[in-house]
């Protein structure tokens, strides 16, 4: 979006800011103000210092988005049914593999394993992060579960979401499901598979009004060329 507003979300794969606290300007990368990011550096990008002591950093390959972030929307689990596991099926739409199951009767010797260490709390920070080509193009509302429960609803004619969904996580392995549902009911507004609507969710920081993503787990998305349901899940661990 090209209107100035309060809250910056940055995604990419490997993210790192230099700290620049010593400097009298402002921080700029790639022409977004990133004033109050700390302890971060950048690689391979580079550096210009304008007459007023503005730092202005050009790394190609980070994406910059200047969003609003809205306020957290409390779960309503009563608000929308928990999906069955029945309804957890992968993108392309193909049904789950089957199972082979050990005739009745016999046994396998299976090897001891030793149960995985699970950490005793949640060090990390996790976000949920939106992003459209061209809001509402795609006719598509997301709706989130995290470990069976609903979170939220993600409108496909919303501006861009930027939530802090730390608290709804446990320690360790979480259950993460997204369902896209398609809501046209007359024609088409678009059919162009580069209209997307995107969903990731990683591990990030917070500073200065910014809100960085420097760990990408979990990327969803559908088109408008899509016509159909789309439901996936996934494993997030935590850490």
């Amino acid at each position: 979006m090209n209107r100035p507003l309060s809250r910056a979300a940055l995604v990419a794969t490997l993210v790192t800011l230099a700290p620049l606290s010593t400097l009298a300007g402002s921080v700029y990368l790639n022409g977004v103000l990133i004033d109050g990011v700390t302890n971060q550096k950048f690689e391979k990008a580079t550096v210009r210092i304008d007459e007023s002591g503005n730092v202005h950093i050009e790394a190609a390959g980070y994406r910059v988005s200047t969003v609003t972030t809205p306020a957290p929307a409390a779960p309503a689990q009563a608000a929308a049914p928990t999906p069955s596991a029945a309804q957890a099926v992968p993108a392309g739409g193909a049904a789950p593999a089957a199972q082979a199951v050990p005739t009745a009767g016999t046994a396998s010797a299976q090897p001891a394993v030793a149960p995985a260490t699970q950490p005793t709390r949640i060090t990390q920070r996790y976000w949920l992060v939106t992003e459209q080509t061209v809001p509402g193009m795609t006719e598509y509302d997301i709706d989130v579960y995290v470990n069976s429960r609903w979170l939220r609803k993600l409108r496909g004619n919303e501006d861009q979401v930027v939530a802090d969904i730390t608290q709804h996580l446990k320690p360790g392995a979480n259950q993460v499901m997204l369902m896209a549902r398609k809501i046209s009911t007359g024609s088409k507004r678009s059919d162009s598979p580069k209209h997307l609507f995107r969903v990731i969710i990683g591990e990030g920081n917070e500073g200065g009004g910014n809100v960085m993503i420097d760990n990408p787990l979990i990327r969803f998305q559908t088109s408008a060329a899509e016509s159909k349901d789309i439901t996936q899940e996934f494993t997030l661990t935590t850490r």
